[in-house]
């Protein structure tokens, strides 16, 4: 019955509005802005921006969208910030027609998209690649971030890593291939790869719906940002950043081994602190919300930022549009 049923009904479908119900509940709205030069750029929003509350920003890594990996957490932090939760370029509603595959042009983007929201200031969450993002905005445009967070981001990777076998994968095309499912068999090794305990018994029909819906656009585009991070990739060209960070990494992440995060807290130094997720994988979001939400708030909520907050919101740019 309920295989007859997924034909005319989508769980995943169903699932995304529910999500988009709840981040509009939150006080959230879904704007695309225009960058220019064949770029743009969607957005989650404030519907009213506060001038006292400082800005935060969560950035999204593969997989299901931006929705999805923060619909747990962003009810956290709506009370103390004006939270923004973009689509990255080629994820969502975001698309270029531009060929710069670069994180740094990720992080370009998302800047002058901010800018044209009236954010100057930011926090700053990355999960996985968002944190590659994150770093590069960073190292870019250091006066713009306040606080940033890693999350599993192996942005200390280097290309001879995966020859030397750090990796689960040995190539670029089988690391494509789990991130970036076509079948449910390959579903099924990502799930297994990004948590500790992967949901079993996922009917095969589900599977498929979910790549469906969330799976199928601008693949050749995905596989190209996983290639420009990783291709020729040295620690040693890596900028060094000083800004407060917080590196939150699962003990037992497949995907970019613990050690990439210990590497990482080694790169930046003194400016860095670090949080080991137990019995947690990848997907520590997902996997342990809980813990993840209170790392978070411990390191980012200042609680002396938000006590008076007048209601009038900030003027938005011209080249929005509103949905």
């Amino acid at each position: 019955m309920l295989p007859k049923l997924s034909k005319c009904f989508s769980f995943t479908a169903s699932r995304d509005w529910v999500y988009r119900h709840l981040f509009a509940s939150a006080g959230l709205r879904s704007v695309v802005t225009d960058l220019g030069e064949g770029t743009s750029m969607h957005c989650w929003v404030p519907k009213l921006q506060k001038p006292c509350k400082p800005s935060l920003v969560l950035v999204h890594g593969f997989g299901a969208n931006a929705m999805w990996q923060y619909g747990e957490h962003v009810r956290l932090f709506t009370g103390h910030f004006n939270v923004y939760v973009p689509d990255l370029v080629f994820f969502g509603e975001s698309f270029t027609s531009r060929s710069d595959r670069s994180e740094s042009f990720q992080a370009q983007c998302l800047v002058k998209m901010l800018e044209a929201h009236g954010v100057q200031r930011m926090s700053l969450v990355g999960i996985s690649y968002g944190g590659f993002v994150g770093y590069s905005l960073g190292a870019q445009f250091p006066e713009v971030v306040e606080k940033l967070v890693l999350c599993c981001a192996g942005v200390c990777l280097e290309e001879v890593d995966m020859q030397n076998g750090l990796f689960r994968v040995s190539s670029l095309d089988e690391a494509s291939s789990i991130l970036l499912p076509q079948t449910p068999d390959k579903l099924r090794e990502l799930m297994k790869l990004s948590f500790v305990r992967p949901a079993r018994g996922v009917p095969t029909w589900f599977l498929q719906d979910f790549i469906q819906v969330m799976c199928t656009d601008y693949i050749e585009e995905k596989r190209e940002l996983l290639e420009s991070i990783l291709k020729g990739r040295k620690l040693s060209d890596l900028p060094k950043i000083q800004l407060p960070t917080l590196i939150l990494w699962g003990d037992q992440d497949q995907v970019f081994p613990l050690e990439l995060g210990h590497r990482l807290k080694r790169h930046i130094g003194e400016n860095a602190q670090m949080v080991v997720v137990k019995n947690a994988g990848h997907a520590v979001n997902l996997e342990k919300p809980k813990e993840f939400g209170k790392h978070l708030k411990a390191f980012l909520i200042d609680t002396n930022t938000t006590k008076s907050c007048p209601t009038s919101p900030l003027s938005s740019g011209d080249n929005i549009n509103h949905f």
